[in-house]
């Protein structure tokens, strides 16, 4: 079997043996995809509006759920008290003792899978699904090129900016930012990568000012601290390079702060070389080139 078709079948085979494709999950009276909803909307109550997008189901599939539940007399939909045009979600008494024995049998299913097991092979079971896990969020990660000045482009820099300012020893000003704008004139491409809507992760690449030739420096390169081990700074770099490689250019260079060890080692791990530094004027203490054949 190809890649492909051994992931189907996993897929296919795990589905099966958790008993999703059921109408009685975990024996009770209703199926997989309402027990879900249960513990999505959770004790608290949640905006129908953020449960859609967290289970990424279209709005009349979800509002059919809730229906559902609310004919179970297990879930209130209503109001918002501060904005009535936005509903909220919220299990009822009856709903919170059925999610309470949901989450009793579902633990009991999982511990007697795990019970069949030794301790080795079940430390083993869980480091896979682990691995698994942080795989399927990078293949679902999208990455993508955004104006400089919108709204996802200058939250990744404002964060970039409150992490570089807690860990250089003479803080980091938002001054040296990328000004909202500056691509369009100086040519170039801000970088974003989402996963869920949110952004994660960023990276510009833009000509190299007083340099001949088609040299392009990367800057600003941040990943979400939720998302690093990953492998997405890594991606990120190798989109910069192809991206900026279609427009020509050949030679890259980039420059950090001894505070950022783990960022020299992504760098020389990438391809990039240490040279002497370029740019007298910023935050940067190393600096780095890559040329592509």
């Amino acid at each position: 079997m190809d890649q492909i078709e051994l992931v189907r079948d996993f897929n296919r085979y795990y589905t099966r043996r958790l008993g999703v494709l059921g109408d009685h999950y975990l024996g009770l009276s209703r199926p997989w995809s309402e027990s879900r909803l249960l513990f999505e909307i959770g004790p608290d109550g949640v905006d129908v509006r953020e449960l859609r997008r967290r289970l990424g189901l279209d709005s009349g599939f979800v509002s059919r759920m809730l229906r559902s539940l609310a004919d179970q007399g297990l879930v209130e939909v209503r109001p918002h008290p501060q904005d009535g045009r936005v509903r909220v979600a919220a299990l009822t008494t009856a709903g919170l003792d059925a999610r309470d024995e949901l989450d009793v049998r579902a633990r009991e299913s999982v511990g007697a899978l795990l019970g069949q097991l030794t301790a080795g092979q079940r430390d083993r079971l869980v480091a896979a699904q682990e691995q698994v896990r942080r795989l399927l969020r990078m293949a679902t990660v999208e990455i993508s090129a955004i104006p400089d000045d919108s709204p996802a482009a200058r939250f990744c820099l404002r964060e970039y900016a409150a992490e570089l300012d807690g860990r250089f020893p003479s803080g980091y000003s938002e001054s040296a930012l990328l000004r909202p704008g500056e691509l369009a004139v100086t040519g170039g491409e801000f970088l974003v990568a989402m996963e869920e809507s949110a952004p994660i992760g960023c990276g510009i690449w833009q000509p190299l000012a007083g340099e001949p030739g088609s040299v392009a420096e990367i800057r600003h390169v941040w990943i979400s601290q939720s998302c690093r081990g990953l492998g997405l700074g890594r991606r990120l770099l190798s989109e910069l390079e192809s991206r900026a490689g279609e427009q020509g250019y050949r030679t890259f260079r980039l420059g950090t702060h001894t505070a950022l060890p783990e960022a020299a080692a992504l760098y020389r791990s990438h391809g990039y070389r240490e040279i002497p530094l370029y740019d007298l004027k910023g935050y940067n203490q190393l600096a780095f080139e890559k040329v592509l054949p």
